[in-house]
């Protein structure tokens, strides 16, 4: 159980489609779908100490993009890898743990591209790594480096119905050191963190999530993430965001659907004024028999007030659509983005001489294409 969201989703389908035993074993990493994970993974033989699983995802991607910016790696087209990680767990008993390691990219829509090599000194060789005490079924506590509650995506690609993250993904924190109980109490799902939000060193975000099983297709999940104290440095306005959402995950055979709001806040702080912002999006995907499937996801964010540093400036909006179909044939997949970003709001920063946060080599630019295609195994 890597994170309750991720949870809340793998009970709906294990209704829904049945799970065998290692399945039921393995929710950890996370998958959203359409992509599957292995479900005969290597094992080791742990005696009394138990099972050790071993596995991983390994991939890389081609990108063409328009109005691609000035930053370090980020041009017109490129190759590079997206995953080459591999997790070690074990799943029962008491004691329990995961750690997964590896390079990895973070590809992310109206983002500079950051090749892998980048990406990965975000949080290291070992991105994901805790221990877990379990004295019941119901009950356990985390503690380590921990994905976040907050959102409907995950941090890395193979986890996700899209190869790229989302703009509403951009305001969320991705991984976070802490620590963190969880609690399942019939169809309710609850978790609590104390931990350091977007990856800060401060320890001053307390994150909480609840979901509830509606029914064998529908969850309904409330999760958010607020400050406990202020940071100043140069990354306040991140480090000291507040995140609150509502997330609804419906999955009924073929067809998964997940509508959410996300709301923002983040204080005044020195000479950062107040800052807030309203979002939506809906992710879905449908799979066509056994191999082939269709995901889509459509985006709105509007920012009230200030400068967003994860927006485009004062008072700025975005929109977004993505398109990616997927095969997977046993533990090899492949499959294509296509999207589109369009912003309003680089032209109040060139309007007062200054390059602007938007697309382009001058950040003026008001949208961007991007195709991708993504090729891997999940062993």
């Amino acid at each position: 159980m890597i994170c309750l969201r991720g949870l809340t989703l793998f009970l709906v389908a294990s209704i829904a489609f049945g799970s065998g035993a290692h399945a039921a074993a393995l929710t950890t990493p996370a998958l959203t779908g359409p992509l599957t994970a292995n479900p005969d993974p290597f094992t080791l033989d742990g005696g009394d100490f138990g099972n050790i699983y071993v596995t991983g995802a390994v991939s890389g991607l081609a990108m063409f993009q328009s109005n691609y910016s000035q930053a370090p790696g980020d041009t017109q087209s490129l190759i590079d890898l997206t995953n080459a990680q591999i997790s070690v767990q074990k799943t029962d008993g008491l004691f329990q743990f995961y750690v997964q390691a590896g390079q990895y990219a973070t590809p992310s829509l109206g983002l500079p591209y950051q090749r892998a090599t980048t990406a990965s000194a975000a949080f290291g060789a070992v991105p994901v790594a805790y221990a877990k005490i379990a004295p019941t079924d119901n009950f356990s506590i985390m503690a380590g480096k921990l994905p976040t509650l907050i959102g409907a995506e995950y941090t890395f690609s193979f986890q996700n119905i899209n190869i790229e993250r989302g703009l509403l993904w951009n305001q969320e924190p991705a991984i976070s050191r802490g620590v963190q109980a969880n609690y399942i109490l019939g169809p309710l799902t609850f978790s609590l963190s104390l931990n350091d939000g977007a990856y800060s060193n401060k320890y001053n975000q307390l994150s909480g999530l609840i979901a509830y099983a509606v029914s064998s297709t529908d969850t309904i999940t409330a999760a958010g993430s607020g400050v406990l104290g202020t940071v100043s440095n140069p990354f306040a306005p991140v480090a000291n965001q507040s995140v609150y959402n509502l997330i609804w995950t419906h999955l009924d055979g073929p067809l998964l659907i997940t509508p959410y709001i996300q709301y923002t806040h983040v204080p005044s702080i020195g000479a950062f004024p107040s800052t807030s912002s309203w979002s939506g999006a809906v992710l879905a995907s449908y799979a066509f028999g056994t191999n082939w499937s269709l995901g889509a996801r459509a985006e709105y964010i509007a920012q009230d007030g200030g400068f967003d540093p994860i927006l485009y400036g004062h008072d700025s909006a975005a929109w977004s659509v993505t398109v990616t179909p997927t095969y997977q044939y046993k533990v090899f997949f492949a499959r294509a983005d296509f999207s589109y970003v369009n912003a309003d709001g680089p032209s109040f920063f060139s309007s007062q001489g200054f390059p602007g946060p938007g697309f382009g080599r001058s950040g003026t630019n008001t949208d961007q294409e991007r195709v991708m295609l993504e090729v891997g195994i999940l062993f």
